[in-house]
């Protein structure tokens, strides 16, 4: 297919656009993608905001050009390009593209593909389906999705509707559910779990599965901390989450600790060690130092960021910096 698209480019570049953009869908569909994925490759793709709109069966989804997942912005301008999902029905694909009387070539092939897929995940999610689709399990944590559909979806999973389950969030990976009754051995990597929820919340689980994926940490060096962090072990300081944001500048505390580990590459291991353990002692065990050279590394390290690490408040205040520090990542 990419020797076809080559070629096809080379004589007519929508031509081999198009290829591209079939070869791509098929690979979603093969992949068994979900609505949000679909929706996120029609956006990328076309390099405008698309939104899938299925008012029958509650369905909204609304993907930037950036991949991004941002729904409920404004009503549906009747001059976009779009795909009916179905003949004489309102549902539809849109692109969000204006001041084109006719969608380009590459456009109408985006939607055709796209909606063709769409239409196949639909009918899995909201009708029939087989057991280890991951579109149903898109569909379990889906907020907007009618409730008959979220049922069905998770009984097609294996979830038991009478029993609790819990949403694990992989950094890497899909979201898993796991009931609430086994001890279930995370993914490998950094993973945020859930609370225990009743089926028809996982959606609640799964946003606070991934707020708690946030302040999880590589366990390395240069970002030392828990890979699994649990939601409902966080209490208020999951609240951090709301006020600091990815890509935003960050708070003074967590430049002071940037600047800090630049000069002294030992410190950030040294104080997540002396936030997370019971006394300064456990902390030099915890991290295989004398006890004196650990006052020397705080010493230093109360120099280099300017406030005090052997209270109670200054040790509290180092444990809510090393947690925006990680939030401020991503």
């Amino acid at each position: 297919m990419k020797e076809l698209a080559g070629r096809l480019t080379a004589v007519d570049p929508d031509a081999g656009a198009a290829v591209r953009v079939i070869a791509y869908f098929d690979r979603l569909a093969e992949g068994r993608a979900g609505l949000e994925a679909l929706v996120r490759g029609a956006a990328v793709l076309a390099g405008v905001p698309a939104r899938l709109v299925d008012a029958e069966r509650r369905v909204f989804v609304r993907v930037e050009a950036d991949g991004a997942r941002r729904d409920g912005e404004g009503a549906v301008d009747p001059g976009w390009p779009s795909a009916s999902l179905t003949s004489g029905g309102a549902a539809a694909l849109w692109l969000e593209r204006t001041g084109q009387k006719e969608p380009s070539v590459v456009d109408a092939v985006i939607l055709e593909r796209a909606a063709g897929v769409i239409r196949v995940v639909l009918d899995r999610t909201r009708g029939r389906a087989p057991a280890d689709d991951p579109a149903l399990i898109e569909t379990v944590l889906d907020a907007s999705a009618p409730e008959a559909a979220r049922l069905h979806a998770a009984r097609r999973s294996g979830l038991d509707p009478a029993a609790p389950a819990r949403v694990l969030a992989p950094l890497n990976g899909r979201p898993l559910i796991v009931s609430a009754h086994l001890d279930v051995v995370p993914p490998v990597g950094r993973v945020g779990v859930g609370p225990a929820v009743p089926v028809l919340e996982l959606p609640r689980s799964w946003a606070e599965a991934r707020v708690a994926l946030r302040f999880t940490a590589e366990g390395t060096a240069q970002d030392p901390g828990p890979g699994v962090v649990h939601a409902d072990e966080l209490g208020g300081i999951a609240l951090l989450a709301e006020l600091v944001v990815p890509g935003a500048e960050p708070p003074p505390d967590v430049q002071a600790l940037e600047a800090a580990a630049a000069a002294a590459p030992w410190l950030l291991g040294t104080l997540h060690a002396v936030s997370s353990t019971v006394s300064l002692r456990a902390a030099a065990a915890e991290i295989n130092v004398h006890h004196s050279t650990l006052q020397e590394r705080l010493a230093h390290a109360e120099q280099l960021l300017g406030w005090p690490l052997r209270t109670p408040q200054g040790r509290f205040r180092l444990g809510l910096a090393l947690a925006m520090r990680r939030l401020a990542r991503g």
